[in-house]
């Protein structure tokens, strides 16, 4: 394969990109157009059809983003090819490139490549990439905060209704982009986002996704006291009967604003899905703390392939 003959990705790929994930469902969150788009320019994504499979993947990520596992910064990030063979793939691209890592792998794919002994004569080792795990729960009960374990997240929505008697929820149209846009703005103001490179990132990568919110046709709610918007959030099917949820925003001085944006969500969206992928808490501390009080369903483990040399 000729990874110089990868493309980068545009808005113009969707159908493309849509036509594979409809064949071969994802289970990892990332593996959606609308991420994959929205989030091209940081990672420097470029793509390629080969033998019947999507080959996803950076020539530029580990020179100026983040170190590979070998230190090496001409090393090649690969996510796992979406087509009827991947673990087949994989292992062709290890015997001609050398300096290759495939992140984001799911367990069924590490199964076989476990069972495969060509995987052991090309030297090939993974390990646990534990702060990509994404956290899986069951709609209806983010829905209906049941039982005990749930009991203070039902709190903090009842604390949010009585305080804001009057608020509204709605769930996101063209008419609300611009209003996402600037409670985006605000959020991001109040958070200092120039003095954190991870969270200037994701501001651009959220107005790239508002900006072709038409041609992306993603998913929201939109949550507002008193005509002031204070909390969005937007996600998309991942897989027939998954939702997965990009980006929650809220004001915190509007107490309870995110169980309640991600309550209202889960009972007004995508009535076909069963579960709700919250991806990944990036090995923050108090970023799982906050997935693990809503006790997930599941984890979709993900691991790292890469040369042992």
């Amino acid at each position: 394969m000729e990874l110089a003959k990868g493309k980068p990705i545009e808005i113009t790929d969707k159908p493309l990109f849509d036509d594979y994930f409809r064949k071969f469902p994802p289970e990892v969150s990332e593996l959606t157009f609308t991420n994959l788009f929205i989030w091209r320019y940081y990672y420097n994504f470029r793509f390629l059809e080969w033998d019947d499979h999507l080959i996803i993947f950076s020539n530029e990520y580990f020179k100026t983003r983040k170190e590979s596992i070998s230190k090496d910064k001409q090393t090649i990030l690969l996510y796992p090819p979406i087509g009827p063979n991947s673990v087949e793939i994989i292992l062709n691209l290890f015997e001609t490139i050398k300096n290759l890592e495939v992140h984001r792998v799911p367990n069924a794919i590490m199964e076989e490549l476990r069972a495969s002994k060509r995987a052991e004569t090309l030297n090939i080792a993974w390990k646990e990439d534990r702060a990509n795990w994404d956290y899986i729960y069951e709609k209806r009960k983010l829905a209906e905060l049941p039982g005990a374990k749930l009991y203070h997240k039902r709190r903090w929505v009842k604390r949010f209704q009585e305080l804001y008697p009057d608020f509204q929820f709605h769930l996101i149209s063209e008419e609300w982009i611009e209003i996402c846009r600037q409670l985006q703005i605000e959020w991001c103001d109040m958070n200092e986002c120039r003095l954190h490179e991870d969270l200037l990132e994701e501001q651009k990568a959220i107005t790239e996704a508002l900006d072709n919110y038409t041609e992306l046709k993603f998913r929201g709610g939109l949550l507002c006291v008193q005509e002031k918007s204070i909390a969005y959030t937007f996600g998309e099917l991942l897989n027939p009967n998954t939702v997965v949820i990009h980006i929650e925003k809220a004001l915190t001085e509007y107490e309870g604003a995110y169980q309640a944006i991600n309550n209202l969500f889960s009972k007004n969206c995508c009535e076909i899905a069963d579960f709700i992928n919250r991806e990944q808490d990036l090995g923050d501390p108090g970023l799982r703390h906050s997935k693990d009080s809503y006790f997930p369903h599941h984890m979709v483990e993900k691991s790292i392939i890469y040369h042992n040399i």
